[in-house]
This record gives structure tokens, C-alpha cells and sequence, in this order.
């Protein structure tokens, strides 16, 4: 199993087999810096190992679920990626001859995650705090919460992958004018335009997460829900139905010759609650490759 290691940014806890991951720097509003990326990265790896995890819960101490990029270093913030000293790993390599987006380095891994992720956002999440959220399953936001893709406003573009992200999940013309005019906006629009799946008063959004979290838990099989994540994902980019196909008509064999299917047929018809037991471990699921792939030419320095 994959150890988190030493977290000084994020909170990292496992109960009942739900893994909740806490940005922790209420001091700045849980503000993003390459150590929160670096330990982003570690603890999706540290749940997508764990067969012990079958759900993952993102959320942020005290009143901001992340108020984008800390802006410590002022007006050059922006303007030291090719210099700035960074943490070993994913955030020293480089794609394309450019050193990589620590705003892709920490939502990828929440992309490759074959677990479901829930959002549970809790006051500002801005910039990269909103971006971070998009490769996740499920949005939950508190009535306090507020969005923006201000990155027009500080001049740069969008990050954490996004420009791939939003449009799909929002559709390209709701993405265009957040995007487009940087705007701060509520919980309600997020709603109206697909963002959240729902909102929910500040005390309960925690709970609400945590009992969607335990309903998967409860009643579904962790190789199933990993092979239909994935699947779903990939497909928003395949080039025809016919992918799909060849993916699920593979996959419905392979699980349906396990034990989780047996034992899910067993449940049904004995009116019990199921004993799921297989394991995902650290291959493919039924054929289903793990997604997204890095491409060859993303280098170490």
C-alpha cells in the first residue's frame, strides 16, 4: 500500500472506508502552493492503492474550501515557473520542454483515481480551487460556497487541466463566459449551470457528503464502480459508441465471471445487503486501462 508520507498542508483520515482529504491552511484560506500539490498528488495515489478505500471526500478547513493561488510572492506570483525551486517528483518534470502545471500535477492524480471522488465545497473555491474540483465525481457545495475562473483577471489562463475539464462538464458556452469574464459567482449558479449536483446548508455539508460516501460503500462493488469510473471518463473523449462497446462487452464478461457479480445476484435475491469482496489491487480492471495515460514526452529534469 502507497503511504501518504508527512503532510504538513492536508489532512489525510480513513474511517469506514472512506478516505476524507482536508486542505489545511484555514490561516490563508487554504491559498495552493507547490507543497499542497505535491501532497495532492501523494494522497490520490496513497486511495488509489488502498483497497481499503472505496470512495474519496475533498473538502477545506475552517471558511474556504481554497481561495486560489497564494499570491505571497505579489505581482511576479506568476512569473518564476521556469525558475522557482520545486519538490522532487511530478512537479520537477517537465512536458513539452515546459515545466508542468502544479495545478495539473494535483488534479490528474484525482483524475486517474479509480474510486469516486466527491467534492464537499465549503466557501471560496477560486481559481484553482474551482479548476481542482473538475476531475472529481461529484460536487457537492455549502449555500456559503462561491466559484470563479478568474484567470483572465490576473492575466494568466485556465490550469489543473481544466481547459479539458470545464467544457465537458458544464458545456463549452457556460464554461466560456465564467472563463471569459472571471466573475466571483454563488452556489445557485453553480447549480443552475451543472457545476454542483446540489446545495446544502453549511452544517450539512460534511454530513451529506459522508452519507453519499457510505450509500457507495454500502451497496456497490469497489471493482465495478473503479471499472465504470474509468470508463465513463475515457469515453468523453473516444471518437465513436463503438469504443464504448468494445470496452463494455469486455468488461461484462470479465466481471461477470467474478465473485462480486455472483454475490450481487445472491443479495438481490436473498434481500440482503451484499458482501462485496474483490480486491481492485494495482492492474487493469476487466480490461479497462487506467486513465488518463501520461504521454511519452513528459520528462524529468
Amino acid at each position: 500500500m502507497t503511504t501518504t508520507g508527512e503532510l504538513t498542508e492536508l489532512r489525510y483520515e480513513v474511517a469506514d472506508r472512506v478516505a476524507t482529504v482536508t486542505l489545511h491552511r484555514p490561516d490563508r484560506l487554504n491559498a495552493f502552493t507547490l507543497t499542497m500539490a505535491d501532497e495532492l498528488a501523494r494522497v490520490a495515489a496513497a486511495a488509489d492503492a488502498d483497497d481499503d478505500v472505496r470512495v474519496v471526500v475533498v473538502t477545506g478547513s475552517g471558511r474556504a474550501f481554497c481561495a486560489g493561488a497564494d499570491l505571497g510572492g505579489g505581482p511576479e506570483t506568476f512569473a518564476d515557473r521556469r525558475t522557482r525551486q520545486r519538490p522532487p517528483g511530478a512537479l520537477s518534470e517537465q512536458i513539452d520542454g515546459f515545466p508542468r502545471d502544479a495545478g495539473g500535477v494535483a488534479s490528474l492524480p484525482f483524475a486517474a483515481l479509480r474510486k469516486p471522488v466527491i467534492a464537499a465545497i465549503n466557501g471560496a473555491a477560486v481559481g484553482i480551487g474551482a479548476t481542482l474540483t473538475l476531475p472529481m465525481d461529484i460536487r457537492i457545495a455549502a449555500e456559503s460556497a462561491r466559484f470563479g475562473f478568474v484567470f483572465g483577471r490576473v492575466g494568466i489562463v485556465p490550469e489543473a487541466a481544466s481547459s479539458w475539464f470545464l467544457p465537458r462538464v458544464v458545456g463549452i458556452s457556460r464554461a466560456m463566459e465564467w472563463v471569459a469574464t472571471g466573475r466571483v459567482f454563488g452556489a445557485d449558479e453553480a447549480l443552475r449551470g451543472g457545476l454542483v449536483s446540489r446545495v446544502v446548508p453549511d452544517d450539512d455539508l460534511l454530513p451529506t457528503a459522508h452519507a453519499l460516501a457510505q450509500e457507495i460503500v454500502a451497496n456497490t462493488s469497489g471493482v465495478a464502480v473503479g471499472a465504470a469510473r474509468q470508463m465513463l471518463w475515457s469515453m468523453l473523449g473516444a471518437a465513436s459508441p463503438w469504443d464504448a462497446h468494445r470496452m463494455e462487452s469486455r468488461a461484462l464478461v470479465e466481471l461477470g465471471e467474478g465473485p462480486d457479480s455472483a454475490e450481487g445476484v445472491a443479495a438481490f435475491l436473498e434481500k440482503r445487503p451484499p458482501r462485496f469482496a474483490a480486491r481492485l489491487g494495482a492492474e487493469d480492471v476487466a480490461g479497462v486501462p487506467r486513465w488518463p495515460a501520461p504521454p511519452d514526452d513528459v520528462t524529468g529534469v
